[in-house]
């Protein structure tokens, strides 16, 4: 099936319309329902699923994709890039948001499609290198493994990563997953430019016997996370689901697609999240 709808995507040429992207998805909910191009701002495309956001930041000197959807998806995700007139070759580095199945599980492929070079923060390096998560992750042995990529860069709090006239900062921001990356940068469109972040999800999400109750370290580190996505400066959030950043709605003029406090916004309700699971974790 993604072989077909990969050529299909090649058969048309630069991004999506809206149209075209609702009548591709609308109704469509699984992580790996292919997805035509979407130009996000100047020179940003979501290349991801219907649920799943893959970026494309681009350069004249080299691409950097952050996030590549589950491993059944990489097909239609290097169609996509193929489809908006960049060569796989030239994405030059991968990244992700956390070491999730849903986002992560087609680094391996698109890494043998491209030579990319993998990033990965410390925490995440196993997971990336194995497709198993660690056993401090809320959600190990709730999602399935995936396989594993070569990674050839370890990222650190507030280091940026150059690609060219690329520099993207990463912020280390764990609590939805260990290892959970947000991504700060700068891009222009004509004379306007704006301050983009691709936040990490900050759902309290686990399998059915972890309480973060239990875990007060790990919980400091999530509030300490939402703390420095809150305060980033931002203005245009992208999120590794667009549903959790009313994404699809904000390309789509139904809401600004600019918002200075939308980070503010996406971090005080993660916050909010949290104190109500573990509000109900002290229930008997």
């Amino acid at each position: 099936m993604f072989v077909s709808l990969a050529a299909a995507a090649l058969a048309a040429s630069g991004p999506a319309s809206m149209p075209e992207w609702h009548t591709a998805c609308d109704g469509k909910e699984a992580w790996s329902d292919p997805a035509p191009p979407l130009h996000v701002f100047g020179n940003v495309y979501d290349v991801g699923t219907c649920t799943i956001t893959a970026l494309l930041i681009t350069s004249p000197k080299g691409h950097i994709l952050l996030d590549a959807g589950p491993a059944e998806s990489a097909p239609a995700v290097a169609a996509n890039i193929e489809r908006l007139g960049f060569k796989l070759s030239d994405v030059k580095l991968i990244g992700g948001s956390h070491e999730h199945v849903d986002h992560v599980g087609g680094i391996a492929a698109l890494q043998k499609l491209t030579g990319a070079t993998v990033m990965a923060a410390a925490r995440a390096y196993n997971p990336f290198e194995t497709g198993e998560l660690d056993k401090s992750d809320p959600q190990s042995g709730l999602l399935p493994p995936y396989p594993g990529s070569d990674v050839g860069m370890i990222l650190w709090d507030g280091l940026v990563v150059d690609e060219g006239p690329l520099h993207l900062t990463a912020h280390m921001t764990p609590g939805h997953a260990p290892g959970g990356t947000t991504w700060s940068w700068r891009s222009c469109e004509d004379k306007r430019c704006v301050r983009i972040v691709y936040a990490d999800s900050v759902t309290a999400v686990s399998r059915d016997d972890y309480r973060f109750s239990d875990h007060r370290g790990y919980v400091l580190r999530f509030r300490r996370s939402l703390g420095e996505i809150g305060r980033l400066d931002c203005d245009l959030l992208i999120t590794p689901h667009p549903g959790a950043s009313n994404f699809i709605d904000r390309l789509d003029g139904k809401a600004p697609l600019i918002d200075s406090g939308a980070c503010k916004a996406y971090a005080d309700k993660g916050r909010a999240a949290l104190d109500e699971r573990l509000a109900k974790e002290k229930t008997p």
